[in-house]
């Protein structure tokens, strides 16, 4: 991560799409591998994505209640540096991510989190913590209310952001980075290159 809080922009199919987030300042990159999703893509168009990144940008798998070999397999095959696990993976498959070499995010709904252990939240050996709505992709906003003061490890925030709400969330619970998906969409699934400058330009503005 930088100094500045890390914006990751998710769900991108196309190179048009990706070529925008690099050039508007995007730290990252997601890649959907999860099955069921608009912005599913395949390993082989992944990888023809993935050569579009420049070095020094996280360019992120998320998936979801795969096989660890699997999600470990894809990975390397298309490129990536970073797995985003967002499902019911086990500190043991957190641990295999991260001996392949891999930079992990654990994502999970604000309201599992905070129902969690101290010991349970220490389960996972994970890089970083997500936080986001109940439905990933969803557009929906996780509660602020839920979030101020209870998140005690580096963190991302998810769930319902946009262009216009971005920056007071921001101010609101401090996270160290955000990640937007359905946020910057002109419909389900399709990326639109002026929310994706946007939302960016709102994340920056941010003193």
């Amino acid at each position: 991560m930088t100094d500045e809080r890390w914006i990751k922009i998710c769900g991108l199919s196309t190179p048009e799409t990706v070529d925008a987030a690099v050039e508007a300042g995007a730290d990252a990159l997601g890649f959907v591998f999860a099955a069921g999703s608009p912005r599913t893509v395949t390993a082989d168009r992944a990888a023809e994505l993935v050569e579009r990144v420049p070095e020094g940008i996280d360019a992120v798998g998320v998936f979801r209640d795969q096989p660890i070999d699997e999600v470990v397999g894809i990975a390397s095959a298309v490129g990536l540096t970073t797995l985003q696990l967002h499902g019911r993976e086990s500190a043991t498959d957190f641990a295999r991510a991260r001996d392949a070499g891999f930079f992990t995010i654990r994502a999970v709904a604000a309201e599992d989190y905070l129902r969690e252990t101290p010991e349970q939240r220490a389960a996972c050996d994970h890089d970083l913590l997500l936080l986001d709505a109940a439905v990933p992709g969803s557009g929906h906003m996780v509660d602020p209310a839920m979030l101020t003061g209870t998140v005690d490890e580096a963190w991302i925030l998810a769930g319902g952001l946009t262009p216009a709400n971005v920056a007071d969330l921001v101010q609101r619970l401090d996270p160290d980075g955000v990640d937007v998906s359905s946020g910057v969409e002109s419909a389900r699934g399709v990326k639109d290159v002026a929310a994706i400058r946007a939302f960016i330009e709102a994340v920056r503005s941010i003193a």
